[in-house]
């Protein structure tokens, strides 16, 4: 099978120094757990990698929107929006994007004497599926930690930190329950209790932005019809679904217009929109400046 292994619009990939390896490896942090590679890959089209001799790192993938697939011990699986999977060290290999609705994905080949704990305990993707708790925002955001640690620099406390990150991040879904619980502790039973369909609908949409949504989607999540949806979000917040959702993609792109060093053909599929243009077109029309103007702004 052809296919690309990197190259795509909007991707970041860092693939680390021999000597930087080095330098975790040399750390009694870093030797615990480190990575050797690691990025972000959206709407990869025709990616496609075989290892035929095997690796000597564990290769995580993380699906955050689209559908892919993987081969591994004879086995092949397929991957849907918000799973993963660990492809174990020393294990001949293979995985790829579907190639009607190409993954977006975030991915990391890691290494240490900690990394085989941190393995899931199937060959199977594993699901983390959105809900009230699911804290699928909160987990990205550690990844994005990573990759903007390693855009300040290879030092060695800016590689160890990332280190650290990096298990942080592999806990969240290695003790995925204990992950959720401690969100869940902050919150009131009060709280609980006023948590309705629209609360739901809008966590739903905060941690799936990347996603290309459509009103059917937010009303099959809460198990109620698109237009019985539309009625009572625009009567609790008094906008529609959709113009909720728009917003929320804007607020976020405006952030990382803000705080990131991202390019817009990168933070488009950052907020669901695939076309760079579509995706200045809405944001001026919401912003009422372009986003390379907005940019430009000075701020505070």
């Amino acid at each position: 099978m052809a296919g690309q292994k990197d190259g795509f619009s909007g991707e970041k990939a860092y693939v680390l120094p021999p000597a930087c390896i080095a330098d975790m490896e040399r750390d009694p942090a870093g030797s615990l757990l480190h990575f050797t590679d690691i990025g972000y890959y959206p709407a990869a089209h025709n990616h496609y990698r075989k290892r035929v001799e095997p690796i000597g790192q564990w290769v995580l993938i993380y699906c955050r929107a689209g559908k892919g697939w993987y081969r591994v011990g004879g086995q092949q699986y397929e991957v849907t929006p918000n799973s993963y999977f660990v492809l174990p060290a020393g294990m001949p290999h293979e995985y790829g994007a579907d190639s009607s609705d190409p993954w977006t994905i975030y991915w990391v080949h890691y290494r240490g004497s900690m990394a085989e704990v941190m393995m899931p305990p199937t060959h199977g993707p594993v699901a983390v599926r959105p809900g009230e708790s699911s804290r699928i925002a909160d987990r990205l955001n550690l990844f994005e930690e990573i990759m903007a640690t390693l855009e300040c620099g290879y030092s060695h406390d800016s590689l160890i930190f990332a280190c650290a990150t990096l298990s942080y991040f592999l806990s969240t879904l290695r003790h995925i329950d204990s992950y959720r619980a401690a969100r869940m502790s902050q919150y009131t039973e009060n709280e609980m209790d006023n948590a309705g369909i629209t609360d739901a609908v809008i966590r739903y949409m905060s941690e799936n932005l990347e996603r290309n949504l459509r009103l059917a989607d937010l009303a099959e999540y809460v198990g109620v019809t698109p237009t019985y949806l539309s009625h009572l979000f625009t009567l609790r917040t008094g906008n529609s679904p959709m113009t909720h959702l728009r917003q929320l993609r804007m607020s976020h792109a405006c952030h990382l217009l803000d705080f990131s060093t991202l390019h817009i053909n990168q933070i488009c599929h950052k907020v669901g929109i695939s076309d760079p243009y579509y995706f200045s077109r809405v944001f001026t029309a919401t912003m009422g400046v372009s986003p390379s103007e907005y940019r430009r702004q000075p701020k505070g």
